[in-house]
């Protein structure tokens, strides 16, 4: 296409450069050089030479524009003119149209066919063009060099988006800023990863935490009160709007919150990866349970976090230390899937390979967060909630994952579903008004 049109715009520039200074053409009303200038060669287009000015001879061209004849009688006439004038090239396919048609009733029928034969001579040209074009494309896209070396950090960066640390003007060591009776503090996960964590202490002790160090707030753990680890989603870190909104209303209904920042995100130290997010969050809440006495601890994961937070809930289940609750909000069924569904992927679902190519590089880079086998090995408490116009994770991605935990679960009380209404999307269950009930009605069943 693009061969094509700068063709046709060198030709024009041609036709236009064939023009004479004193004498012109009936057609184009401009001087041909082939008619009066036979031994010179044209100006090359796109040369510095100055365009040749339009004749001023009133003899040629009447400047009256009554004697002008206008209409199909002047295109006619200068028809007829040209054809007296053998030495001007410019109208020789008008010409020959004209003369067919004067010969022949159906002429301009066949003109017309001819200009499409001539179209389809050489369409294959361009399809073929058109089909080496995709394949030296495809064969870029493919390269062993693009799959080695560009598409698994890129995927990194979309699954994890850990590198968007907004909100950016926050000091994410003084919490107080955002957020009240709540003390930041760092645990080493593992040599050279150091997680930074918020510990929010429920509202009805808000003043007693006032102007309190380190030592009080773990101390607190052990108030009875219930404990939540909040395992985030992708992007962002634990200073995110939504994500305080939620800290706020589990502090108001009573709830010790720990909020999270993996390995990369925020000001913790580290790579992302999903064995090191696995790792940070097995970690935070053996960190938790050895300060908690006998106080319950709850793992709640949104979106990645439920990847995250069913990976640590297996691992523990197998040393034989089940988890004390688990509740996934916007749950996906495994990694590949919410890639699928993910709005940034969205408008390239379509490019050929394109979703095999990302699928190969998330098995190379070991990211799958296989919620949907987790489930069959978890025999703590489960709850699942949900969007129901969640247009990030779809809602059938959690009832196909309830679906699977239901079936495995040798005990069906420990696990529930809670779709919550259109209006919250995926970052705003915190605003629904039942959310808080639905949580402590939960829990404290199972914990009865």
């Amino acid at each position: 296409m693009y061969k094509m049109k700068s063709k046709i715009n060198l030709c024009a520039r041609m036709c236009e450069e064939l023009v004479s200074i004193t004498h012109h053409c009936v057609w184009c009303s401009r001087g041909c050089w082939r008619a009066t200038q036979p031994g010179r060669a044209p100006p090359s287009p796109g040369s510095d030479a100055p365009r040749p000015r339009r004749p001023t001879d009133p003899s040629r061209r009447p400047t009256d524009p009554s004697r002008r004849p206008s209409g199909r009688r002047a295109g006619w006439a200068r028809l007829r003119a040209a054809e007296a004038a053998p030495g001007c090239r410019c109208l020789r396919p008008r010409i020959s149209m004209r003369r067919r048609m004067e010969t022949d009733e159906q002429g301009c029928v066949a003109a017309w066919w001819d200009m499409v034969a001539r179209n389809l001579r050489s369409f294959p040209h361009s399809c073929s063009t058109l089909g080496r074009k995709i394949a030296t494309l495809h064969d870029s896209f493919t390269s062993k060099s693009l799959k080695e070396h560009i598409f698994p950090p890129l995927m990194d960066m979309l699954i994890f988006f850990n590198f968007f640390k907004a909100p950016f003007l926050v000091d994410l060591k003084k919490p107080e800023l955002k957020i009240p009776h709540t003390a930041n503090f760092y645990i080493q996960a593992e040599p050279g990863v150091i997680l930074g964590i918020w510990h929010t202490v429920p509202s009805c002790r808000g003043e007693d935490a006032k102007g309190k160090s380190r030592c009080w707030y773990e101390a607190a753990l052990r108030d009875g009160n219930p404990i939540i680890v909040y395992l985030h989603g992708s992007a962002q870190h634990r200073a995110a709007s939504h994500r305080l909104e939620l800290v706020k209303v589990l502090s108001d209904g009573g709830f010790h919150v720990l909020s999270v920042d993996y390995r990369g995100f925020g000001d913790s130290t580290g790579k992302p990866t999903e064995e090191g997010l696995t790792a940070d969050a097995i970690c935070v809440y053996e960190w938790t349970k050895a300060r908690s006495g006998t106080t319950p601890v709850c793992l709640w994961g949104h979106s990645l976090g439920t990847g995250v937070a069913t990976n640590a809930a297996k691992v523990l289940e197998e040393k034989g230390f089940p988890v004390d609750a688990i509740i996934l909000e916007a749950p996906f069924t495994n990694v590949w899937v919410a890639t699928i569904n993910y709005p940034l992927l969205k408008i390239y679902r379509k490019l050929p390979g394109f979703l095999h190519e990302v699928m190969d590089a998330l098995r190379r880079d070991k990211i799958v967060f296989p919620n949907d086998e987790n489930v069959k090995f978890l025999s703590s408490p489960l709850l699942i909630i949900h969007g129901e116009n969640d247009k990030t994770v779809p809602l059938e991605c959690g009832k196909k994952l309830y679906e699977i935990a239901h079936n495995a679960y040798r005990n069906k009380e420990r696990v529930k579903m809670v779709i919550f209404p259109p209006g919250f999307q995926h970052n705003f269950l915190c605003k629904s008004p039942i959310l808080l009930k639905t949580v402590r009605d939960f829990l404290s069943q199972q914990w009865a």
